[in-house]
């Protein structure tokens, strides 16, 4: 991880799907369709269900529920030099300028960046404006007003800090489950996992303790979660690394596939290395973003590898029931995904029961980068298996969620809707295993 000072003109709110134009770079499309400053209102279907929104983190988010007395090993606040930060670990984290969120940037500040950069600034340029947290960001009845503005009927609703710090604790596989056992509680407080069947926030998942898992997977359910998350990586457990296929986090995913619950594999901080190519570990510092990195070119290798372990360990054919949506990790790894995939299957002739791909296909769906190109992604995938996501309200995103409808106009209407809305809508619906007669 950098623990570089930050600059002054930071956004402290870098979204960890891609980690800031220092870290992984930026997308590079120019397609543009949608254009600045336009909000895609009366575009497209009325009923709009965004798959990727986040909240920020309220201050106690991790400690309200957490014994003080394991503050020192899993986290606490310390105040340096003016500034609040999270102490994980017993370590100092630096991941994001400002974890507290106040300031913060505004909601889609580097959209036109992401869209290509047509002015040529530099993305410190677009983040100089900050404003006071807005109560949409944290209270779930002002989220449901803003929806009401911004034209969206239903969101799924993922965390900010909570995707980057199981990284930073994973030397401590029980102080993992502790430390999300906490914050899944402070998040069923603040936001439910199905408001008013509008917001659903989903628990966050940690397979490092593979117990503590399964119980909070258990509890979960029992309290009507429709969706959960997890970061794209090998879990750390006591024994050390395993690819989350692995038959030892068994346990775990038959509940899963029991309950018929969609699991959601969304963009987190993966501790991948750059193997002294570029700096390590996520971090919303934009020290370096004048200049091209490696990760530019690796930012998909987590989603990549983990979806790809999924299918060499055969986990869907353990767990047929199995619904994986892949959540603001883009998509441009697709193509070659697939080709290894094939190219597997024809040097293990037998080891597969299907075509890879097409176990791939019927067990997991794919939300793009809202840059990519998604006519693209739906010739590889079929469009009943692509879902939208705006990102909102963090910086790379959307400014308005239903701006993402002007990069559906090429497509029929009922495509249009099942992209989004649809699609989403039914991995909302828990799909239980049907007891046997």
């Amino acid at each position: 991880m950098t623990d570089g000072v930050a600059t002054t003109s930071g956004p402290g709110t870098s979204d960890p799907g891609r980690s800031g134009p220092g870290t992984s770079g930026p997308g590079t499309s120019d397609r543009g369709t949608s254009g600045p400053g336009t909000s895609g209102r009366g575009t497209g279907p009325a009923a709009v269900f965004d798959a990727d929104n986040h909240y920020y983190e309220a201050l106690d988010a991790f400690t309200r529920h957490l014994d003080p007395r394991l503050g020192p090993r899993v986290i606490q606040w310390a105040e340096i030099g003016g500034r609040k930060y999270h102490v994980i670990g017993g370590r100092v984290s630096r991941a994001v300028v400002n974890p507290t969120f106040d300031p913060v940037a505004r909601a889609g500040a580097l959209s036109d960046y992401f869209r290509g950069n047509p002015e040529g600034r530099r993305p410190q340029d677009y983040l100089v404006e900050r404003e006071p947290i807005r109560p949409e960001y944290r209270d779930r009845d002002a989220r449901l007003r803003t929806m009401d503005e911004q034209g969206v009927e239903r969101i799924w609703m993922f965390p900010t800090l909570g995707m980057i710090y199981e990284e930073l604790l994973k030397h401590d596989p029980a102080g993992v489950g502790l430390m999300f056992r906490a914050f899944n509680r402070w998040m069923d407080e603040d936001w439910g996992f199905a408001y008013r069947e509008r917001i659903y926030a989903a628990p966050y998942m940690a397979l490092a303790d593979v117990d503590a898992a399964v119980a909070e997977l258990e509890w979960a359910l029992d309290r009507g979660a429709r969706a959960v998350v997890m970061r794209p990586a090998a879990p750390t457990t006591a024994s050390g690394q395993r690819p989350p296929g692995d038959p030892y986090f068994d346990r775990w995913w038959a509940t899963a596939n029991e309950a018929g619950i969609t699991v959601v594999v969304h963009a987190g901080d993966s501790g991948y290395s750059s193997n002294g190519y570029a700096n390590d570990g996520f971090s919303a510092d934009f020290a370096g973003s004048g200049r091209p990195s490696i990760k530019m070119l690796s930012m998909e290798r987590a989603i990549y590898d983990f979806l790809a372990s999924l299918v060499f360990d055969q986990l869907f054919e353990r767990f047929p029931n199995l619904r994986i949506a892949s959540v603001e990790n883009g998509s441009e790894f697709l193509p070659d995904l697939f080709r290894k995939l094939r190219s597997a299957a024809r040097k293990l002739p037998g080891f597969f029961r299907e075509d890879p791909v097409e176990s791939f296909r019927r067990h997991v769906w794919i939300n793009p980068f809202w840059e990519d190109d998604v006519a693209e992604v739906v010739q590889l995938m079929g469009d009943d298996r692509v879902i939208f996501g705006s990102d909102w309200p963090h910086i790379e995103g959307l400014r308005s969620p239903r701006d993402y409808l002007l990069e559906l106009k090429p497509f029929e209407d009922a495509a249009r809707l099942r992209i989004a809305s649809g699609n989403t809508t039914e991995l909302t619906e828990l799909r239980p295993v049907k007891p046997v007669a």
